[in-house]
């Protein structure tokens, strides 16, 4: 892929899917069988991603014996192949066994010398003699076109170099590649587009740009052919891609009934001799099936999805699947949820990405056998997207990484139909709109307080250090740690985090489980729903003193509060003396439940969409209201004073259920704060500041200008600004502090493209914090974008411009992953009615 330009390459024509472009030919081997192994990585890979690190020493013969050349030409400098070549050293290879090939068409950046000669080098014999000694190749990220040009002469055939690279993978060596470096591997290369564009069915075969264009057609070219069982794709579901892999595949059917589909810091290791795919790494591979599919002008039925996680396996030979026994639980029949699913139409119910939609609103939910999303441009013209359950379609559930919920998938039905959607202005839409009940808590915050909070999104990583490790600071050398399992349904989350403690140097003689719930958890024999009386226990109030950190668990809040506050609202003995010790110094922290209990209003539950078209509700269902419906509120236990607090925030997409709370009973000059998962926000009550750590971020909500009334007609000059690992808050003189290691983009974007309205799962950069980062504040030709939310005929329209002191910042973390924090862009939302029609 083209690194952070990959949306540059636009339109120029269209053909059918039934033609073949000469000149894309295979490049396999005419030698046989191949001995070694491919890693494919889909970009962004962490330098902390142990898994496809190791994997790939292992299979370049291990840390002793491993000789490995990295080839650096698609990139733009030689810091990304430096920065490989210091990880591979970091994981146990000799310094001496790592070489940075000298193989390129271009000139780098960040060095004296003119590596542009270096493209001559390709037909030296002392190149090729170099690489024969090698037992792993390593392709960075950037422009594969690069990589190609590189290696491939310019009647297609192959350089001395790639012969030696063909000869020495025949003979087992492992090659290895990311973003770029995986798009190279198969034939048919695919080097630039995105979905709208591929169902369009839009293709190019030159790098012709176009940027006043919204879709972007799939542009073709000739890979390399190390993978011998389909077509490739990367970033795949982190910018929505679909689309261009399933036109590519139809297009394509020659290359095999598969195509692949990698994401982010995911590999898949592909063994020629036992010929599989297996699938490692932080996230999911997407494999299609278009062997049934049929093609109807632009409708596209009947093609098959299937995601796979770490640890799953593909046989390619029968095209079967083995699902890693970590997900050993079959949700088909067994489905945790039951909720009607909305469709995932924008940023207030788009559920992040499409795995994760189709997980927990589809395969995992009792209550729907169908979901839809759509995709089109700024004129309305596009697609609506089925998806559906089959005969065939199988779920499996497991957790990964601590208590990350991992779900596998196999053969979804995806159906795509062309249609124009129309909004039309209306602020008496949503009349129904039931103001907020609630009464504010009347709490009172001692301004000498001397603990802190950490305060985690939900999906806590165990490899998250970062997180453990400021909790562990916090609570002091010789600290006494006490876990609060009330939110869970079991004590299983509360002995990982003690194993977690343990792992990051806690003795486990500080650590106690206190006994505090007012339900029964599964698999134990005692009644823990009897500990409900501990919360006014003498004993056990006293002992609470002791402990200079305590977690809450996640589950369901509710049962937090109602395991520490009285019948009538007051503090029980239990938490009088959490009080007690937060105030003399300790660290309060919690995970998802355990985070929105923090705050004085506690949002239990409610979606995005039902908040703003529907207000508020005095009831409350614990499993539906999780994932949808009007916000139902509690009273907190406010040792957060300084705003509302929300959890799996752009993950489910809650920015709305948190600016309706917000505006409905937010004090003046106090921001609202949602935490995203496997993130954390740190109150230091001593400092007066926030600061972020973990791996995604914290949004900042301020609705100040904002009145509730009785019917609901939009908002506007909403501000939100997002915040990343590093980045601080003073909360004395509502400064924000970003990062060091990041730079402004204002006056210096990346990015020069029409950005198409977010409209649902397809959406490049379907997350609100990345579709802002890369379609608004890093990209000069934009200064407002939008999205759209609806259901049956009514929704959304929400506006995102930059405005005073819109600013946005970008640098790199973990290796080379992108990392931007933004400050200011302000939000209008804008009731609207919609009509759908088939074109």
């Amino acid at each position: 892929m083209y690194n952070r330009k990959w949306l540059l390459i636009v339109f120029v024509t269209a053909l059918t899917f039934s033609s073949f472009v000469p000149g894309v030919s295979a490049m396999k081997s005419e030698k046989s069988p191949i001995k070694g192994n491919l890693v494919i990585v889909g970009g962004a890979l962490g330098s902390s991603n142990s898994d496809v690190y190791k994997e790939f020493i292992h299979l370049a013969g291990g840390e002793d014996d491993a000789r490995i050349g990295i080839i650096p030409a698609a990139s733009g400098s030689l810091k990304s192949s430096i920065q490989f070549k210091e990880d591979m050293i970091t994981y146990g290879v000799n310094p001496s066994s790592v070489e940075i090939l000298e193989l390129s068409n271009r000139d780098f950046k960040d060095t004296e010398a003119n590596e542009r000669k270096w493209k001559s080098n390709a037909q030296k014999n002392k190149v090729a003699d170099q690489i024969k000694q090698l037992t792993g190749i390593w392709f960075v990220g950037g422009d594969q076109l690069k990589i190609t040009d590189t290696l491939l002469k310019a009647n297609g055939k192959n350089t001395k170099a790639l012969d030696a690279i063909w000869d020495i993978y025949q003979d087992g060596a492992v090659l290895g590649g990311t973003s770029a470096g995986a798009a190279i591997m198969s034939d048919v290369m695919i080097t630039g587009g995105d979905s709208l564009g591929g169902f369009n069915q839009s293709f190019i075969y030159e790098d012709i740009s176009n940027p006043d264009e919204e879709s972007v057609p799939v542009f073709i070219e000739q890979g390399l052919g190390f993978f011998q069982w389909g077509i490739v794709d990367q970033h795949f579901n982190e910018r929505s891609r679909l689309g261009r892999l399933t036109a590519t595949a139809l297009k394509y059917e020659d290359q095999g009934n598969y195509a692949y589909g990698i994401d982010e810091d995911t590999a898949m290791v592909v063994s020629n001799e036992k010929q599989t795919i297996e699938v490692i790494g932080r996230s999911t591979v997407t494999v299609l099936d278009v062997s049934h599919a049929a093609v109807d002008g632009e409708s596209i039925k009947e093609l098959d999805l299937s995601y796979l996680a770490a640890g799953d396996q593909v046989n390619v030979q029968d095209k079967s699947f083995h699902i890693d026994e970590a997900r050993n639980l079959e949700t088909t029949g067994y489905e945790y949820f039951n909720f009607e699913p909305l469709p995932a139409t924008g940023v207030l119910t788009s559920y992040g990405t499409l795995p994760n939609y189709l997980s927990y609103s589809l395969v995992d939910n009792e209550a729907a056998g169908e979901v839809e999303s759509y995709l089109y441009d700024s004129t309305g013209e596009g697609y609506e997207l089925t998806f559906n359950q089959t005969a065939d379609t199988k779920g499996y559930w497991g957790y990964k990484d601590g208590q990350k919920d991992s779900y596998s998938i196999a053969h979804v039905t995806m159906n795509v139909t062309p249609i124009n959607v129309q909004f039309n202005e209306n602020g008496e839409l949503f009349e129904e709109y039931e103001p907020s009940q609630f009464t504010m808590p009347d709490y009172s915050f001692n301004p000498d307080t001397k603990g802190m909070l950490i305060m985690a999104g939900g999906a806590l990583g165990s490899s998250n250090a970062e997180v453990y490790q400021a909790f562990i600071e916090r609570a002091g050398e010789s600290g006494k740690y006490g876990i609060i399992p009330a939110a869970s349904s079991s004590l299983k989350s509360s002995h990982q985090f003690r194993q977690d403690l343990i792992s990051y140097g806690v003795g486990s003689e500080k650590i106690e489980i206190i006994p505090l719930s007012n339900h029964d958890f599964k698999n134990t024999k005692e009644d823990e729903s009897l500990w409900l009386e501990n919360k006014n226990d003498d004993r056990l109030a006293e002992d609470v003193k002791s402990y200079d950190a305590i977690w809450f668990v996640g589950g369901d809040q509710t049962d937090i509060t109602d395991a520490l506050l009285n019948e009538d609202g007051s503090q029980s003995k239990v938490l009088e003396s959490l009080w007690e010790i937060y105030e003399k110094g300790a660290v309060l922290g919690g995970t998802s439940a355990g985070a929105a209990i923090m705050s004085d209003v506690m949002i239990a539950g409610g979606g995005s969409f039902d908040t703003l078209s529907k207000g508020f509700t005095k009831t409350y269902d614990s499993m539906s209201q999780q994932e949808g419906g009007p916000t139902y509120l509690e009273k907190g236990l406010g040792f957060f004073p300084y705003g509302i607090i929300d959890q799996h925030f752009d993950n489910k997409a809650r920015i709305g259920r948190l600016i309706g709370t917000d505006a409905a009973l937010g004090e003046t000059n106090e921001y609202s704060y949602g935490i995203d998962e496997d993130t954390a926000l740190i109150l230091d009550n001593k400092e007066k500041s926030l600061k972020v750590v973990g791996r995604a971020g914290v949004s900042v909500i301020d609705v100040n200008t904002q009145e509730e009334s009785a019917v609901w007609e939009g908002d506007e000059n909403i501000r939100l600004s997002w915040l990343t690992s590093g980045d601080q808050l003073n909360l004395d003189t509502e400064k924000f502090s970003i990062s060091d290691h990041k730079v402004s983009t204002t006056d210096y974007e990346y990015f020069d493209y029409e950005a198409a309205p977010h409209s649902g799962v397809l959406t490049p950069h379907a997350e609100l914090n990345k579709y802002l980062s890369y379609a608004l504040l890093d990209n000069v030709r934009e200064t407002q974008v939008k999205s759209y939310s609806f259901n049956k005929g009514k929704g959304f329209e929400l506006t995102f411009r930059e405005g005073e002191g819109t600013e946005g910042f970008w640098g790199y973390k973990d290796g080379n992953k992108d990392d931007y924090s933004f400050l200011n862009v302000y939000l209008d939302i804008q009731p609207v009615e919609v009509s759908i029609q088939n074109r």
